[in-house]
């Protein structure tokens, strides 16, 4: 055992008893290396984190450079800093005029607990509504959000208030009332194992929220940066939210979240009392330097246009008997295995293969699949060669 493999089993806190354990030396484009050479095709991208690949150089130029000009300087929202000025400046050119406000924030996690804040705030109500079976973070906030006792029974209790409608389900709809401070749901729900929304499903609920005057919150942390095709999922199912929460692929890497509101709404954290919601890293000036220069790939590249191309790649390649199904929105993808005892072996031989895919969190027949959106087509053949001789080993 390595010094430093010992050392990470020594001193560093684990999430399970069965860590992946990969010793990463340098990782670039869509592959990671290991500390003897050996190269792993990341067709995961951190949780869909990496999608302009690892160590893009115009991002790793911009994170240098803004680092040799300063760092942190005062907590969240009360210096002028270059980088989220000209952030949002460039992001709400992308986004209807009605996302007007930018609150930047730590993680995904912390958006998810601003918008819940801000949401009892402005409407003055107390019910929270979310869809069972989805995923918004891991604080006591977000997971009161989890429909799943199983995940949630050690820390209860949780956060009063939560309740659960199903997804895609219109009758669970009357849930919705005059009570329901804000509807949270994800465009499509990931770790349910890629569940797109039904026809007219979201903006069934954008009504409803409307009508009772609760506000309508799309978590798209995980949809977002041209994950599923588009810019972003909301518009590629012709919704918008009153409030939309960001990050992972925001970053390029960096560690950033965001929660976006108009500006009437946002407002109400910053009197009666001020201070609604602060942060000290939030928006730290090397990691909005980082995000900013993915952003402007995103705006000037053409990465996103081929993002449904390589899509039906996928598909097209992924054809086994052992698949009883693929699910897709963009670049997010879940291949569902025949027989769920087939998961964990193909999984773990892919990992052995030089091939990084990952599991599900509610979802125990498929694994994961979303690669840096900048994987090549022949990337992509590769990947789904390799895959293909696994289920032949392994899925008999």
């Amino acid at each position: 055992m390595s010094v430093n493999r010992k050392l990470f089993y020594d001193f560093i806190a684990q999430t399970s008893e069965q860590a992946l354990g990969l010793e990463v030396d340098h990782a670039s484009g869509i592959y990671i290396y290991d500390k003897d050479g050996k190269a792993y095709m990341d067709l995961n991208s951190g949780i869909s984190v990496s999608s302009l690949g690892h160590s893009h150089p115009s991002i790793v130029e911009a994170v240098a450079l803004q680092a040799s000009k300063y760092m942190h300087t005062m907590v969240y929202g009360e210096h002028i800093q270059e980088p989220q000025t000209r952030y949002a400046e460039l992001l709400f050119r992308f986004l209807d005029k009605r996302l007007n406000n930018i609150y930047f924030v730590n993680s995904g996690t912390e958006a998810v607990e601003g918008a819940l804040k801000l949401a009892r705030k402005y409407t003055g109500r107390y019910e929270i509504i979310s869809a069972a079976g989805a995923y918004h973070g891991s604080t006591i906030a977000a997971e009161a959000l989890r429909s799943d006792i199983s995940f949630t029974k050690s820390f209860m209790p949780t956060v009063p208030g939560v309740r659960h409608i199903r997804f895609n389900n219109e009758e669970d709809l009357d849930k919705i009332t005059e009570k329901t401070a804000c509807v949270i749901m994800e465009p499509v729900q990931a770790e349910g194992g890629i569940l797109i929304p039904a026809e007219n499903y979201l903006q069934k609920v954008q009504e409803k929220c409307h009508q009772t005057g609760a506000l309508f919150i799309l978590d798209e942390i995980q949809t977002g940066f041209g994950r599923t095709g588009f810019f972003f999922a909301h518009q590629k199912y012709q919704v918008v939210p009153d409030v939309l929460l960001l990050a992972k692929a925001m970053g390029g890497g960096m560690p950033v979240g965001a929660f976006i509101a108009p500006r009437h709404m946002m407002s109400v954290l910053a009197k009666n009392p001020m201070l609604g919601h602060i942060t000290t890293f939030g928006g730290h000036p090397v990691c909005i330097a980082g995000a900013l220069a993915a952003l402007r790939i995103l705006a000037e590249d053409s990465v996103i246009c081929h993002v449904s191309g390589k899509e039906a790649l996928f598909k097209k390649l992924l054809q086994h008997p052992a698949i009883a199904e693929v699910r897709s929105s963009g670049l997010m993808m879940a291949v569902e295995l025949r027989r769920h005892e087939w998961l964990t072996p193909v999984i773990s031989r892919a990992f052995q293969e030089g091939i990084i895919v990952d599991y599900f969190l509610f979802d125990s027949k498929s694994f994961r699949i979303a690669p840096p959106l900048i994987i090549s087509e022949n990337e992509i053949a590769e990947a789904c060669k390799r895959l293909l001789i696994i289920f032949d080993e392994i899925c008999v």
